[in-house]
Formats: structure tokens, C-alpha cells, sequence
């Protein structure tokens, strides 16, 4: 009865986070800003002017304000830029949601595991994890494209690979003191299996923190996307992707300015944007996790 009353509780919690988040003071402007970047990664055959693959010599390097047709210029291929962008949102966001949630589902899985295990299970996936937040993050990922070659299925390895760690670490941690509460050893006494244990009254407990974790990671997981393809270990050259339209603009940054600002711009205000959402977030559902 005490396991039922406490993770009915937790469940009410869960359910009450919007109407937490509603009373608390919400960042308008990160907000829009991810809205903006949902809005065109989900629409950009609509929302973008022109193809963004398309090219056009005669129209090639035009300035922005130039030629309202193509309001932001166009690169040394007559291609939109405006288009570019907006697809470039759609690469972003798809390589950044499909990574990051392999890499929160395998870290969060990993980390109830070992938090409630514990005994050489718990020994291996950490030092697994210390292994794997030992290295910079950027360094890695381009070890393991290296490897495996360049490719959207290899970005979206390498970023996972870099962030399951953080996951695991922190849940575990939370797992560690959640299974010494009074309904856990209740249920345990009572014979539930581990699997429902683990499912049913110690993951709800830990979802505030994969929430935080995940919205202060995302940013880091664009900006990371970003600088494979910066460094040419990303998507093929010429595809629209914000990190190969900067390198693309790098060679010609003093004649041809624009090539590099804009994609610039919209890398640096999007990973601003997460953060300070992620900052609020964690702020919000709970102050303990400032730790992270």
C-alpha cells in the first residue's frame, strides 16, 4: 500500500509539471527561438523560398538586400541562403533529436541498472562512462566517424556515444538513494520482480532529471553536429547543414561575409537559446539538480 500511495504521488508530480512550469516565470525568447527552429525543421519545404541545392551561376554571390528575391544573398553557386538555413534547421534538429534520444534511452537504462544492481555490473558501466567522460566530447565523436566514415547514421553513433555517459552517471546516482526508501523494500520483500521494480517505482522518480539532463544537453549535441560538419567529418560538402555552410563561407569570409555569419548566427543563438531553457528548466522542477 505504501509502494502504491508513493509512486501514485510520483505520478501526480510527473503529471503537474506543466502547471509547475506555467506558474513559474517562463524565458519567453528561448522559447520562440526553439519554436521558430521546430516550425521550420518541420516545414521547410514550405517555409523555404527556393531549393536550396539549386544552383545559379548567373545569380551566384549576390548580397543580402541585393535582390529580394533571395533576401540573405546567395553563395559562390547562386544558391539561397535563406533556403539553406532553413533546411539546415531540419538537419540540426533531426541528427540532434534521433542522437540524443539514443543516447538518453541507452544512459537512462544503464544507469538504473547499475544504481540498483550495483556489485561488478555497476563497476564496468561506470568505468565505461568515466572512459567515455575522460575524453573531450568533439574528439571522440570524430574518432569514432573516422572509423566508421562520414554519413548522417555515423554523426548520429558518434554524438550518442558522447552523451549516454552523463545520462548514466547521474542517474545512477539518483537510483543509489531511491532504492533505500520504504517502498522499494517493500516491494522487494514482497517479491516483485527487479524489472518492475526498476519500471514502476524507481524510473518515475528519476524523470526531472532526464528532463534537465536532456534540455542541457541538446544544445551541446547541435553544436557538436555542427562541428563535424565544420571540420568536413559531417554530411557530404554541399549538403545544407549550418557547420558546412560556415567552412563553406571560411575562405571567402572578408569578400564574401555573409557565407559564414548567418549560419553562424543561427548556431550561436540556437545554443544559447537550449541553455537558457535548460538552466530555467532545471531550475524550475527542481533546485537540487544545480549540480548538474
Amino acid at each position: 500500500m505504501v509502494s502504491l500511495n508513493v509512486t501514485k504521488g510520483r505520478i501526480e508530480q510527473i503529471r503537474n509539471i506543466p502547471r509547475k512550469a506555467l506558474q513559474a516565470k517562463l524565458p519567453w525568447i528561448p522559447l520562440s527561438i526553439m519554436f521558430v527552429l521546430l516550425v521550420c525543421a518541420c516545414f521547410a519545404p514550405l517555409l523555404a523560398p527556393h531549393d536550396p541545392q539549386k544552383i545559379s551561376i548567373l545569380e551566384a554571390k549576390l548580397a543580402p538586400g541585393e535582390n529580394w528575391t533571395y533576401p540573405l544573398g546567395t553563395d559562390v553557386l547562386g544558391q539561397d541562403m535563406l533556403s539553406r538555413l532553413i533546411y539546415g534547421a531540419r538537419t540540426s534538429v533531426f541528427i540532434s533529436l534521433v542522437a540524443l534520444g539514443t543516447g538518453a534511452v541507452v544512459g537512462t537504462t544503464l544507469g538504473l541498472v547499475a544504481g540498483f544492481r550495483s556489485g561488478w555490473l555497476d563497476v564496468i558501466i561506470m568505468r565505461a562512462s568515466d572512459a567515455a567522460l575522460g575524453f573531450p566530447t568533439i574528439l571522440v565523436a570524430m574518432i569514432i566517424v573516422t572509423i566508421l566514415g562520414a554519413g548522417m547514421e555515423n554523426i548520429i553513433l558518434a554524438v550518442a556515444v558522447t552523451v549516454w555517459a552523463r545520462f548514466a552517471r547521474m542517474i545512477r546516482g539518483d537510483v543509489l538513494g531511491i532504492r533505500e526508501l520504504d517502498f522499494v523494500i517493500s516491494a522487494q520483500i514482497a517479491g516483485v520482480s527487479t524489472a518492475m521494480i526498476i519500471w514502476r517505482h524507481i524510473f518515475p522518480n528519476t524523470i526531472n532529471t532526464v528532463m534537465v539532463i536532456t534540455s542541457l544537453t541538446i544544445g551541446q549535441v547541435i553544436l557538436l553536429e555542427a562541428s563535424l560538419s565544420f571540420l568536413g567529418l559531417g554530411l557530404p560538402i554541399g549538403a545544407p547543414a549550418w557547420g558546412i555552410m560556415v567552412a563553406e563561407g571560411r575562405a571567402v569570409v572578408l569578400d564574401i561575409w555573409w557565407l559564414a555569419l548567418f549560419p553562424g548566427l543561427a548556431i550561436t543563438i540556437v545554443v544559447l537559446a537550449f541553455n537558457f531553457f535548460g538552466d530555467w528548466l532545471r531550475d524550475t522542477l527542481d533546485p537540487k539538480l544545480q549540480r548538474i
